[in-house]
């Protein structure tokens, strides 16, 4: 399973604004269901509390299940300044995957997703600093390129 074909530019914002965990999954979810969506965002939240998704070395994957959504969603955002993710090295997060499925999603997408942005997250983190493209698209390109490395 390939993850760049789930991405899609209008859900990629390389200019996140808010430097908090809620200000940011809330402008991720706007992403994705076009509108605030406060349900979507506690249960974010909600899964937040297990554990923080903020992985380290910069990056979080945000994550849920949740009957708000028929079909696996994806948003992608980036904050040059760094957000207060909770994250589990205790540095900000630049860089935000959102994965949200519904319960029962065909294929068993959600957790396949999960370990491909994993991946993904670990070849981006090799380099010492993140280096994202300046636009939707070459981003989508650069997950590609480094997919086509590590298939």
């Amino acid at each position: 399973m390939l993850f760049y074909p789930l991405l899609r530019p209008d859900r990629i914002n390389l200019q996140i604004k808010n430097k908090k965990k809620t200000g940011v999954l809330k402008e991720l979810v706007r992403m994705i269901k076009g509108e605030d969506d406060e349900k979507l965002v506690e249960t974010l939240l909600k899964r937040e509390e297990l554990g923080s998704t903020g992985i380290g070395k910069g990056i979080a994957i945000p994550h849920c299940r949740s009957l708000l959504v028929d079909k696996l969603e994806i948003a992608v955002g980036y904050s040059k300044e760094g957000v207060d993710f909770d994250a589990i090295d205790k540095k900000p997060v630049h860089l935000l995957f959102l994965i949200v499925a519904p319960p029962h999603d065909v294929g068993n997408q959600y957790l396949l997703t999960l370990g491909r942005v994993a991946a993904i997250c670990q070849q981006l983190t090799k380099k010492r600093k993140l280096n994202v493209p300046n636009t939707p698209e070459e981003f989508i390109k650069m997950i590609k390129e480094i997919e086509e490395k590590i298939k």
